[in-house]
């Protein structure tokens, strides 16, 4: 039989020690969380109906619903999504299969590591200067949607290589091996076992682009447009911007309904956030490592 000595005794109390100071600091983490969402469902729950949903703003926005906001953030990500993830996961591709240490990829990495710091508002102003101004795409969704596709592409960028990364090289040197090219060995190999931890930075871009509000507000968000928009060259309504209006610019609104639009906007992007995750999981089910 073992006996428990002092150093066995004293590393026990340490190891308790430390769980419970790492069980508070989650709690410190998830109350505010809980609090804010308490808070949202209680001012804002009120306002959530059919006709809130689905009706357009009426009385100079202290009345109706947020329909053209919210079909337009749709429009804003959706666009977002389809310019960001494609180049994102391309360069991140580069990046950790083709790509030598040189000063070429440490400038790059340098780059990537700069366009994740830089403030959102610098963001709007590169946008309209180059998607507005330069390429003459006016404000617009397809403006706004590539001005937060660029800032999000660092998010895209880090999540795909390091999803890439984590692929185990002896996948690809049985491919080699084999006779495969390096090209076979990524689509056939390495991205189908990575699509998972790439689905993680598009969740994270998805919860950016749908609460920006700086960069959407220069380059094709408008203050009030209660009709739907029918191209990527319209102007439209967003959530966001529509929140910071009804918040502090329009007088006269019911106390509930900032609240409700908060709600809405949290809400839509936990349900976009719950579907990725939904088929994150789904694909780390059918993964064979």
């Amino acid at each position: 039989m073992f006996e428990t000595t002092a150093l066995n005794r004293r590393n026990e109390r340490v190891q308790h020690a430390f769980r419970l100071l790492f069980g508070l600091m989650t709690v410190v983490l998830i109350v505010p969380v809980v609090l804010i969402l308490g808070v949202l469902i209680w001012k804002g729950g009120p306002a959530l109906s059919i006709d809130f949903l689905f009706t357009d703003p009426r009385n100079g926005m202290t009345e109706g619903g947020i329909l053209p906001a919210l079909i337009g953030t749709v429009w804003l990500v959706t666009v977002a999504l389809l310019a960001s993830v494609p180049v994102g996961v391309a360069a991140a591709l580069y990046l950790s299969e083709y790509a030598s240490d040189n000063w070429l990829t440490r400038i790059i990495n340098l780059a990537i590591i700069n366009l994740a710091g830089v403030p959102s508002i610098v963001h709007a102003l590169f946008g309209l200067g180059a998607f507005v101004l330069f390429f003459g795409f006016g404000t617009s969704i397809l403006s706004a949607s590539l001005t937060l596709a660029v800032m999000t592409l660092p998010v895209v960028i880090v999540s795909t290589r390091e999803s890439l990364q984590a692929v185990p090289l002896a996948f690809r040197e049985a491919c080699w091996n084999m006779g495969a090219t390096r090209w076979q060995t990524i689509r056939r190999v390495v991205l189908p076992n990575s699509v998972s931890g790439i689905l993680t930075g598009v969740i994270l871009e998805v919860s950016r682009t749908a609460g920006e509000t700086a960069p959407i507000m220069f380059t094709g968000a408008a203050f009030f447009l209660p009709f739907l928009p029918q191209s990527v060259f319209d102007q439209t309504m967003a959530m966001s911007l529509h929140l910071f209006v009804v918040s502090t610019q329009v007088p006269d609104v019911p106390e509930h309904l900032p609240y409700g639009v908060a709600l809405t906007l949290i809400g839509m992007v936990l349900v976009m956030n719950a579907a990725s995750i939904a088929f994150r999981t789904y694909l780390r089910q059918r993964r064979k490592w």
